[in-house]
């Protein structure tokens, strides 16, 4: 439980980052499966829109081009608001820099909820304005994660797992034979270990978030933003309880005599 607590904090070990990477691969599985039934459209993963943008420039359909860079933009735009946010607590001293992040991700994923069911006119964009909402989030949690690890843990979309996931089994069934010690082919285990549960919390999250808006609706996202919620709400606290410690008076002194 201690853990837990200290899941956003500013003080980061390995464990930490891997427990809160595979919680938010989870969530970003069932955001990005459950949010396709419901607006059509993947938005962990931004190569299908770029792919997107090219074929429909050669093709001259500027109303999709102009759709998948409005994508693009949202989710640049998510990872941009992250950085900002993540450097303005470390500039400002505060231990609440990743916690912030996860507190807007929650709260934007709660308007996603609220709105989502009412909401089904264009934007200028043509895509719906929940597809770049969600765009956003996912660039948000994905530089989250991207920063807290070093680059060392995504969450929000597989390409780069199952890829390094194949390195690694690639070493792994690899013999080597009479290959001297110096440069015998060895796979890391450990990083198996967490590539394979980073693949599957995102499929479960993915059944789970699919299952979910498919029978529910929209209301289903509120499960998902209470545990972004709880996730950020201890060094938030933190640094509010510092902040009205530096704001409280100072005790007057002893009276000095005549």
């Amino acid at each position: 439980m201690r853990r837990l607590r200290h899941l956003t904090g500013l003080h980061r070990t390995p464990s930490i980052n891997r427990m809160l990477g595979f919680l938010l691969a989870f969530n970003a599985g069932a955001i990005n499966a459950g949010g396709f039934l419901v607006v059509g459209m993947y938005t962990s993963h931004m190569s299908g829109f770029v792919s997107m943008l090219a074929d429909h420039l050669v093709l001259g359909n500027l109303l999709l081009v102009v759709s998948a860079c409005g994508v693009l933009l949202s989710f640049t735009c998510g990872a941009a608001v992250t950085a900002l946010l993540v450097n303005w607590a470390r500039v400002h001293h505060l231990r609440s820099g990743y916690a912030l992040p996860l507190l807007l991700e929650a709260l934007l994923m709660l308007l996603f909820g609220l709105i989502g069911g009412t909401l089904n006119h264009q934007t200028p964009f043509a895509v719906p304005v929940t597809v770049l909402l969600l765009a956003f989030i996912m660039g948000l949690q994905n530089a989250v994660v991207s920063k807290m690890s070093s680059a060392q843990i995504r969450t929000t979309h597989m390409t780069g797992v199952l890829t390094d996931l194949g390195i690694e089994l690639g070493k792994l069934v690899y013999w080597n034979g009479r290959t001297p010690a110096p440069v015998l082919v060895r796979a890391n285990r450990h990083r198996l270990r967490l590539l394979g549960t980073l693949l599957g919390l995102f499929t479960v999250g993915g059944v789970v978030g699919a299952a979910g808006f498919k029978h529910i609706g929209f209301i289903w996202v509120l499960p998902l933003a209470a545990v972004l919620l709880l996730l950020s709400l201890p060094p938030l606290l933190g640094d509010l309880r510092r902040l009205g410690r530096m704001l409280e008076p100072e005790a007057p002194g002893p009276a000095k005599g005549p």
